[in-house]
């Protein structure tokens, strides 16, 4: 039975890389799903992958991330290029569900062979994309498409997370709505290697951008954790609507990727494999704990922090001895 899944696994995983899109669609949600057969193939991809240009794209909601998505894409299918892209929706905290409305807006670019839309539902997922987009992104690097878009839900001021799943981060920004100063409190102006003030056509696009540049001052040193300062991100203008201010956000990314090569992306993938890698030992650690061998224990823990009999460091620490456990015991 083993030997079937991973050879179906096998399979999946050979006619994704050889441009089935269908194949690529239903390996995808295995991997969202973190079904056996997604771990099976994801085993196999993950060596052919770490060549694209992974692209993370946040801001605001209303700042025109995803009409700019769709921008980028026009661009660089007109240099001949193929392109992914990972846009995360918003799941509902009642139903569950999730409108996946990027599948709607990009519709344009269905019957391109050498674009693929992938939404994703952030599952309740925190910091503005779902728990399984870098692996999405890396099946889709091993794909063989050399750059993936990652755009996040948009719900704001939290969505640092992106910073760790991409290798340039752009930060969207609108004019005069007053969001540069809660992308400043919120740390998205830090995690910044490139900065958009889109909707340019509109009154205080101008003003807006000079005012971030402002805000902007290069940085040197170390932070408290001792993780390099960013250096100062440019400010760019567009227009996606319109197209205008594209080209050069797109020539902005080439040159980041190109200057990236000298250090700077080679410590934003060690720093994403390390929280991939966290991610999947706490899914390994929750499902552990989820055997029924354990589980009645484990809630028995959590009753006793509940009913403060035993502090929550204390239930951490008794946790990581039941999943130890050997599974015999």
């Amino acid at each position: 039975m083993a030997e079937d899944a991973t050879a179906r696994a096998h399979a999946l995983a050979e006619a994704a890389v050889g441009g089935d899109r269908l194949a690529l669609a239903r390996l995808l949600t295995a991997i969202e799903n973190r079904s056996p057969l997604g771990e099976a193939a994801m085993r196999e991809l993950y060596p052919k992958a770490g060549r694209a240009h992974l692209v993370g794209i946040t801001g605001p909601p209303g700042a025109g991330k995803s009409t700019l998505v769709a921008a980028l894409i026009a661009e660089v299918r007109a240099a001949g290029r193929p392109v992914a892209v990972v846009a995360v929706d918003p799941s509902s905290p009642i139903t569950g569900g999730a409108l996946l409305g990027d599948r709607v807006r990009m519709q344009a670019y269905a019957g391109d062979g050498d674009v693929f839309i992938r939404s994703m539902a952030s599952r309740g997922h925190a910091g503005g994309l779902a728990s399984t987009t870098t692996a999405a992104a890396a099946v889709l690097d091993a794909a063989g498409f050399d750059l993936v878009l990652i755009e996040t839900v948009g719900t704001g001021q939290s969505e640092v997370e992106v910073a760790a799943a991409a290798d340039t981060t752009v930060v969207l920004e609108a004019p005069e709505m007053g969001d540069e100063v809660q992308a400043i409190k919120a740390g998205l102006l830090e995690v910044a290697d490139l900065v958009v003030v889109n909707k340019g056509d509109k009154p205080g696009a101008q003003r807006t951008a000079a005012q971030l540049r402002a805000m902007l001052v290069p940085t040197t040193g170390r932070t408290a954790t001792d993780r390099p300062q960013p250096k100062r991100p440019d400010v760019l203008v567009t227009t996606a609507s319109t197209g205008e201010g594209v080209v050069a956000l797109l020539a902005a990314l080439d040159a980041h990727r190109l200057a990236g090569r000298e250090g700077r992306v080679e410590s934003a993938r060690r720093t994403r494999a390390e929280a991939q890698v966290r991610a999947i030992l706490g899914d390994r650690l929750a499902a552990r704990l989820a055997v029924p061998q354990l589980a009645a224990e484990s809630d028995a823990v959590f009753a006793a922090v509940a009913d403060h009999r035993l502090d929550p460091y204390a239930a951490a620490d008794q946790l990581l001895e039941l999943a130890a456990r050997p599974r015999g015991d």
